[in-house]
């Protein structure tokens, strides 16, 4: 059981971005909105200044404190479905909704729910071609071609994925967590130079650290290798 640390266009744009002169504004509400839905949960699973106080999350949203381990991971799903049942419609009737249709930064709230999806090969073409005009940046795409390619059992290309595998432990009959790492890149050597050209603040080890992962070079050969 592996878990993850952090096709064709449904349609084209009903008007290119270049010729909107005025932001869609119910469209950025309905956008933010679904941003702010595919971050709640998120939040209290990953954001330690919530994850910390168990307890005050668990009355906060009416429920045990030992469920919350479950209850707050199938609620995120729920959201992501319908999050993404929306989007198809939105997708298919605007295209890519870019920084020209509904500005900055909820150009990139229709990225967040495709990348959290299992849609991510349908649209990734959908997300370069508004990645290629600006109209969303370009490391957005760099980092959903990565997971896309590591979904696949390929090498990623930026080293914005990392990975970590449950092993069966024998003595207690459990699977535990094992040490995280970053997943295969190909030409790990040339890595940073492909990151600064897509825009990323940071070096690959950096972005390591900052997935709390110790950054080392490793082949999918390795990978196989590794207990599963």
């Amino acid at each position: 059981m592996k878990f993850l640390f952090f096709g064709l266009l449904l349609g084209l744009l009903a008007r290119p971005a270049a010729a909107q002169t005025t932001l869609n504004q119910r469209l950025k509400q309905e956008l933010d909105s679904i941003y702010t839905v595919d971050q709640r949960w998120r939040s209290m699973l990953f954001d330690p200044r919530i994850a910390r106080r168990p307890d005050s999350l668990a009355r906060a949203l009416g429920v045990t404190r030992e469920s919350l381990p479950t209850y707050i991971p199938r609620r995120m799903m729920q959201t992501d479905s319908a999050n993404q049942v929306r989007l198809r419609v939105l997708l298919k009737q605007y295209g890519y909704p870019g920084k020209s249709l509904v500005g900055e930064p909820t150009n990139e709230a229709a990225w967040y729910v495709i990348q959290h999806s299992d849609d991510i090969n349908q649209y990734l073409p959908l997300v370069k071609k508004a990645a290629d005009k600006h109209e969303l940046p370009y490391h957005l795409y760099a980092q959903m071609l990565d997971r896309q390619l590591m979904r696949e059992g390929r090498e990623q290309r930026y080293g914005t994925q990392a990975m970590g595998y449950n092993v069966l432990n024998p003595a207690t009959g459990r699977r535990e967590a094992q040490r995280p790492f970053v997943w295969p890149i190909r030409d790990a050597a040339g890595v940073n130079e492909r990151r600064k050209k897509a825009g990323f603040p940071t070096t690959v080890e950096q972005n390591a650290a900052n997935l709390g992962v110790q950054y080392r070079v490793l082949t999918l050969q390795d990978v196989e290798k590794m207990p599963k």
